[in-house]
Parts: structure tokens; sequence; C-alpha cells
């Protein structure tokens, strides 16, 4: 079953949050703005890299993917994020089955570098932080994620 649509604005406040506590961009300060589903979560929350909790990084990652989702289409590449997410997209010839043939697999800190212009895709490939397999498992032209770039 789909997860339901992350609201924009808890969606866009758990980006900014993961992104300034990963430390991707130097000029931020770490939890700008946090989710309003923050203050609800309980103060056992285990914490990732740069102190985000896990709850406010599943979310970013999940709203980012779906953005990516909704602006490409389709169903011939799978863009994964484990443990948290994974989305098909882009159009094309599609799978039903199985393994899909054109699959993208990273971690949730270099997919929100990607999604927010922090890592380009070919050095993030060069470096085997990004795995793609496939002649269509390319994310050049859709990352960044138009609006997830961060400003401070």
């Amino acid at each position: 079953m789909a997860r339901a649509r992350i609201d924009d604005s808890i969606g866009y406040a758990a980006v900014e949050a993961a992104v300034a506590g990963l430390g991707l961009h130097p000029t931020s300060t770490p939890h700008q703005a946090a989710a309003p589903h923050q203050a609800a979560a309980p103060h056992h929350a285990a914490t990732v890299a740069g102190g985000v909790d896990r709850t406010t990084l599943a979310t970013a990652v999940r709203f980012s993917l779906q953005l990516l989702a909704e602006r490409a289409k389709g169903n011939t590449v799978e863009v994964r994020v484990p443990p948290f997410a994974a989305v098909q997209c882009i159009e094309g010839p599609g799978h039903t089955r199985g393994t899909p043939p054109n699959v993208v697999e990273m971690d949730a800190e270099t997919w929100l570098s990607l999604a927010t212009g922090a890592l380009e895709w070919m050095p993030g490939v060069e470096a085997g932080r990004i795995h793609a397999s496939g002649q269509r498992a390319d994310l050049r032209g859709l990352v960044p994620i138009a609006g997830l770039r961060m400003t401070s």
C-alpha cells in the first residue's frame, strides 16, 4: 500500500532540518526549521549523523523522493534510499515483476546531497556514493530537485 502524500510544509521543513543537521550546506545552522511533527516525537528518537533524528531524516528522504516521482512520472527507474523509501519514476518501458532493470541506490545523506544540489550526479557515481545499474538509471536533469536547493 502506498504511503499518504507528505504535506509540503512538513516535507520542506524536514528537508531543511536534515540538510542543516547533516552539514550539507556549511552556512546553515542546525535545525533552522523543525518539522511541525517533531514536537510530538518521543524524546528517545534515534539520531543519525549530525544529530538529525531518524524521523526527520526519514521524512526528508520520503518527501524529496515524492517530489522526484511527481515531477518525473513513470516506472522505468527505481530510486532506492534504504531503509527509508523507494520510488519508481521516469517515463519509458516499465517492469511489473521482480527486480527492475534500472535501479539507482544510495544512502540518505547522499540522496539529500544530490536532491539539494550539494552533490552532482557524476562525482557521486565516480566516488561510489551512487550505485546506478541499467541503461536508463541516470538522474541527470532531474536533480537537484527544484525548490529543494537550500539557501542560508
